[in-house]
């Protein structure tokens, strides 16, 4: 809703002034001529909206909140209770802040007489599209509580996958993060100490040796810059990746990357596979369906990929043909669509494409990261029996100097 301010007079000619929230001027007019027939003066209040938002509310709406608050609507609606209070109960009853303020301003909008896909389009910035056009399927065809169960399934169903990614990166997280807790404390603090027993020998210490003083050396004469140079370097790396160019360039690059890739392209056939058939189940036409899908892929380039499909479905070519000139769904993803197409259970085949590819990127990840772990402690185990090197040999000639 906006918030104007407005200077009337009432029927007895009587000059008031006050504030009122519309959805647009000409509602906000029709609110003020119910109590003062003339209105002299209206303005929007600039920023109204940003004094109400609460700056702890979360940056996004979660994939659990936009599950559980689909599942209420799907409940409700059921039923029988109307839109519009269904809005209000959900905006009280849920915790996250983010949508609890969403909800809240929709609601008024959907009292107002507007539709709900076209309040939360408004409203709700940070919801995403395929969420907000599956609502819109749903007002469209009358089938608004099964297209709620669908949003149900499919958030939860990305939230677990989530929850999965997140579990298998903690542990090698933990571990990159000790392991450059550990090469600091003892490239700055403990070599330093112990090369200086042996930097008054007067005599050539061997290579090694001199090769970790001079390492030493130069981290604690320059950590600072390598700091800042460490932040700058990853400030320009986000900078560049919100810029369009830097955005699909960077897309391209996570395709290319031998593991990485792999997992980029599962996520991405996953993403594609369980996106189409929430879609379609709500009565979507094709185009409009991949063009929306194209919209919520994580990488840009393969997206970009399938917005360029989105003439030739229009031309009344069918999906599995012109599935086949793209570059970077799987093979066996553009098969199964096909057939899923031919047999008439495009939305059963993809939903079960979906789920495989679900595993497949799971898979990959836990390999990578399974992978990851004896590198780094490899690396590691290198990187320690080179400073016991460095520090030892100057000891065992010095031993044998002596004998």
């Amino acid at each position: 809703m906006t918030t104007f301010k407005y200077k009337a007079r009432t029927a007895e000619g009587t000059l008031v002034s006050g504030i009122v929230e519309a959805y647009s001027e000409f509602d906000a007019v029709d609110q003020i001529k119910r109590t003062c027939p003339i209105v002299e003066k209206i303005t929007e209040v600039k920023g109204g909206d940003k004094a109400h938002v609460d700056l702890n509310e979360p940056l996004w709406v979660a994939d659990k909140t936009l599950s559980v608050t689909a599942s209420q609507f799907s409940i409700m609606l059921r039923a029988g209770l109307p839109i519009g209070r269904v809005v209000e109960l959900i905006a009280g009853q849920t915790s996250d802040k983010l949508m609890k303020r969403i909800l809240t301003q929709c609601a008024a909008d959907v009292n107002a007489g507007y539709s709900l896909a076209h309040s939360l389009q408004k409203n709700g910035k940070k919801i995403p599209v395929a969420f907000i056009e599956t609502v819109r399927a749903g007002e469209e065809s009358g089938t608004l509580e099964t297209c709620f169960d669908r949003l149900t399934v499919y958030y939860d169903k990305a939230h677990k996958v989530k929850q999965k990614v997140r579990s298998a990166l903690s542990y090698p997280a933990f571990l990159i993060v000790l392991a450059v807790i550990v090469v600091a404390i003892v490239m700055v603090k403990l070599v330093p100490v112990m090369l200086d027993l042996f930097g008054n020998m007067g005599e050539q210490l061997p290579l090694p040796t001199r090769v970790l003083m001079a390492t030493s050396d130069f981290f604690v004469a320059y950590w600072p810059f390598l700091l800042v140079g460490l932040v700058v370097l990853i400030l320009g790396y986000k900078l560049y990746q919100k810029t369009p160019s830097g955005e699909l360039n960077i897309a391209k690059l996570k395709v290319k990357i031998p593991v990485i890739g792999r997992i980029s392209i599962m996520n991405a056939a996953s993403q594609f596979s369980n996106t189409l058939s929430t879609l379609l189940t709500a009565g979507l036409p094709m185009s409009r369906v991949l063009s929306i899908t194209a919209r919520v892929m994580d990488n840009k380039a393969i997206g970009q990929s399938i917005e360029k499909l989105v003439s030739d479905i229009e031309s009344g070519k069918a999906l599995g043909e012109v599935l086949k000139s793209n570059e970077y769904l799987p093979d066996m993803c553009k098969e199964m669509t096909a057939v899923g197409e031919e047999s008439g259970s495009l939305e059963e085949t993809m939903a079960t494409i979906g789920a495989y590819y679900d595993e497949e990127a799971m898979a990959a990840s836990q390999k990578a990261l399974g992978m990851l772990e004896p590198i780094m402690t490899v690396g590691l185990g290198i990187f320690i029996g080179f400073i016991v090197i460095a520090i030892y040999l100057p000891m065992f000639n010095m031993y044998n100097g002596i004998g």
